[in-house]
């Protein structure tokens, strides 16, 4: 269980009650490195920065009363084994890499997890040529136990799903991300770590003057303080902000772009009597032509089964229903010139998107494609997520890391995590051992 700080109150994360016989450890004033965001990249690397400098003071700072809330606990739960992504690619390494660290991480750790598998299925014949190359990226990806099999190797796989050519990963699985957070949390706070919740951050700034009463003069230079007047001193500060990056980067005196454009999914369930259907992932074969994945099938480790997403603009950042809307969100995504050109590049994709949205008997219709049996009474409208998206103004979707420093005596201490490349739960373990060793080359610890 995770133990957090708000102001002097111990609280037990995702716990309905306290955890018996924790005591609370004094909170300090001043800090070696202070990280912002709770999400699981900054737990998985304050988790991974605190094992190689366990003599070093760590605070993680995060705006919600728990943690891994937001994308790290709406997500679809999937171990994603890298194929999707170009053999070489920062991406394809970190996902590979992520893959087998999350499997090795839930061994020793004992958390639960299946190995479901995933196929990826071609439902016309144009859609062959693609499922190869994807193949082939996998087989260079050192994907394990790829293979292609016909329609009958699908039917073995998945009885109810029809295809006529499918890419077979058995080594894709599923996992509640979102425990596998908390532990990261956990394991912080084992090697002497602190979190404190409910302290959102507006401001990142030097000082001029020691903390009161310290007698170690301006070892601490940096200053984070939060809406409630709360101020800790650092002498380093990494912020990963998710949904906020953006933001949280400005606010220091950085540039805002790549800006964060938020998209939101929207599932459906199936229901309990129709769970048959499906054993593990049914994917499509993705369209070079549109941004997003498609819509698919998706087990879950509570034994339910997701069906989508769809991708539309999210009227507020942390906007999980369709109707929830802030001002400033959605001002701040039309305005923004890459979103517009993004639009412009898909209308007609985005156009349909928001239909199936709406109208969930054409999303089903879709999925019928795969599993012919589905009907739209078999499901209902499920939960929703919102993902991060980060965009540059020529509308262009950034796949790969961005990190940013502060500038004028902020800058060089200072890191912002700008943008992780997706699938970046997955990828989490590997993220966090990429961003640590960022921090180790810009910083003196």
């Amino acid at each position: 269980m995770i133990r957090t700080l708000s102001g002097a109150t111990v609280k037990a994360a995702g716990a309905a009650r306290p955890t018996r016989g924790v005591t609370t450890r004094r909170l300090h004033s001043a800090y070696d490195v202070a990280v912002v965001g709770g999400g699981i990249v900054g737990l998985a690397t304050v988790r991974e920065l605190i094992l190689r400098h366990p003599s070093l003071r760590f605070i993680l700072l995060e705006k919600e009363k728990e943690l891994a809330v937001h994308q790290s606990g709406h997500n679809s739960g999937v171990i994603h084994s890298g194929i999707y992504y170009t053999p070489g690619s920062l991406k394809a390494r970190l996902c590979v890499r992520g893959a087998t660290l999350a499997y090795e991480y839930c061994d020793k750790k004992g958390l639960p997890y299946k190995k479901c598998g995933k196929l990826i299925v071609a439902v016309e014949q144009e859609q062959i040529p693609r499922l190869h190359a994807l193949y082939e990226r996998g087989m260079k990806n050192n994907v394990p136990d790829l293979s292609i099999i016909d329609a009958k190797g699908i039917r073995e796989r998945e009885p109810y799903c029809r295809g006529i050519m499918a890419l077979d990963s058995p080594y894709t699985g599923i996992v509640d991300w979102r425990m596998v957070a908390l532990r990261y949390g956990q394991d912080f706070e084992e090697a002497g770590g602190t979190v404190v919740t409910e302290s959102e951050v507006n401001d990142i700034a030097t000082v001029t003057e020691s903390p009161a009463g310290s007698t170690e003069g301006m070892k601490y230079p940096i200053a984070i303080r939060d809406k409630k007047g709360n101020e800790v001193r650092c002498r380093y500060v990494l912020t990963c902000g998710g949904l906020y990056s953006d933001r949280l980067s400005q606010i220091s005196g950085c540039s805002r772009e790549p800006r964060i454009v938020p998209f939101r999914g929207d599932y459906l369930v199936l229901k309990p009597e129709k769970h048959y259907l499906v054993k593990g992932n049914i994917y499509p074969v993705p369209d070079p032509r549109f941004p997003f994945l498609g819509v698919h099938f998706t087990p879950r480790m509570d034994g339910s089964v997701w069906l989508g997403p769809n991708a539309v603009l999210a009227f507020k950042r942390e906007g999980y229903k369709v109707y929830d809307f802030n001002v400033r969100d959605f001002v701040d995504a039309l305005s923004f010139r890459g979103l517009q050109k993004l639009v412009l590049k898909n209308i007609t994709y985005g156009i349909g998107e928001m239909y199936r949205g709406v109208f969930i008997g054409a999303q089903v219709k879709i999925l019928q494609k795969y599993i012919p049996e589905l009907s739209l009474s078999d499901v209902i409208r499920g939960p929703a997520g919102v993902r991060a998206q980060a965009l540059d103004r020529d509308g262009n979707l950034v796949d790969d890391f961005v990190f940013d420093g502060g500038v004028g005596d902020v800058g060089s201490r200072v890191l912002h995590v700008r943008n992780a490349p997706s699938p970046a739960a997955t990828s989490s373990l590997a993220i966090g051992e990429m961003v640590a060793d960022e921090v180790e080359s810009r910083f003196a610890l």
